[in-house]
Order: C-alpha cells, then structure tokens, then sequence
C-alpha cells in the first residue's frame, strides 16, 4: 500500500492552466533535444583526429581508451571516436 502512495504526485495551489504549461514546457524541451539529434548526425573522429582535437598524443589516448575515460568504436581496424563522446568526457575543473 505504500507502494502505491510513492508514486502519487499531489500539486498543490497549482492551477489547471499553470499544470497545462508545464506539462507542454517539459514535452517541448524533449522535442526540441529530439530534433536536433535528428538533424545532427553523429560525427566519428579518427584517433590522429582526435588526438589533434585534445591536443594529446597517441599514446595518451590510448592510456584513456585502456582507463576508460574514452569510447573506441571500429571498423576494419579502424578505430573512431564519437564527438558527443569525446565532449561528454571533458569534465569542468573547479
């Protein structure tokens, strides 16, 4: 039974039309996301383009790849790197 309770949202002083705007804010941000993903085929780098992109050596990428900080994919020996991925592995420095 408490279960059931857990997942009940209950909105307070909120009014039909402020719940209507909310609800469409949240499904025109997801929209949005899922277009540009759409329009923005995903660019793969090669390790020399990628190791230029980071301004690293071969060698240093390899050691993220083996520690994991870095996402190899393949083909036929090939070894590429997803953009997106590459961004998402920058992390902020406080």
């Amino acid at each position: 039974m408490e279960q059931n309770y857990m997942k009940q949202i209950q909105f307070i002083s909120v009014t039909p039309e402020q719940l209507q705007q909310t609800i469409l804010d949240g499904v025109k941000e997801h929209l949005s996301e899922f277009k540009k993903q759409l329009q923005e085929p995903e660019e793969l780098m090669t390790r020399e383009e990628t190791s230029q992109f980071l301004k690293v050596n071969l060698s240093t990428l390899h050691n993220w790849q083996k520690q994991g900080k870095l996402i190899p994919f393949g083909i036929q020996g090939r070894v590429y790197y997803k953009r997106s991925d590459i961004m998402k592995s920058i992390i902020k420095l406080q």
